[in-house]
């Protein structure tokens, strides 16, 4: 029986499962609702999870294409002290949050890009939210929290998800 890893906790997958979907696996198997399902197509961004440390879109991801590696969803960066982690708070701090839909998923690619580039420029933030939808706040809020995590994942803070 092959495995997969999620959020730091190792599930076994049966022979049956997949061929599903990872973003139907998360919310349908593991009840981790947090990631959502906003095209079906991978285009929206909604369902952005991170798989062995990369953004990928789970609604076009086969779960087959995980196993044996780590899947970190939204509801893996929660510090053990229930705290948010610093990309978290500031999308809340920097008003980038409004109905939330596709805010999950603007987290996980951010926290993609923050784990490739610590210090990005916002043109940058730009570009590598692109593909990240967002119908409600505008994309200038989104930007500020982008950068204001930056700054604050770069003084000493308690380790937190996806690091």
């Amino acid at each position: 029986m092959s495995k997969i890893t999620v959020n730091g906790i190792e599930y076994e997958i049966a022979p049956e499962q997949e061929d599903m979907s990872l973003l139907a696996y998360l919310r349908d198997e593991l009840d981790l609702t947090g990631t959502k399902n906003g095209c079906s197509e991978g285009t929206c961004g909604a369902c952005t999870v991170l798989v062995n440390n990369k953004a990928i879109r789970s609604c076009r991801f086969k779960l087959s294409k995980a196993l044996e590696g780590e899947v970190l969803t939204i509801e893996g960066l929660i510090r053990e002290d229930g705290s948010l982690h610093p990309l978290q708070q500031a999308f809340i701090d920097a008003g980038a949050v409004q109905c939330g839909f596709c805010t999950p998923g603007m987290i996980m690619q951010a926290l993609d890009l923050l784990h490739k580039n610590p210090e990005p420029d916002r043109e940058t933030i730009r570009k590598a939210m692109r593909g990240n939808l967002c119908r409600c706040t505008g994309y200038q809020t989104i930007v500020d929290a982008v950068q204001l995590a930056s700054k604050r994942m770069m003084t000493p803070y308690p380790p937190y998800g996806g690091s």
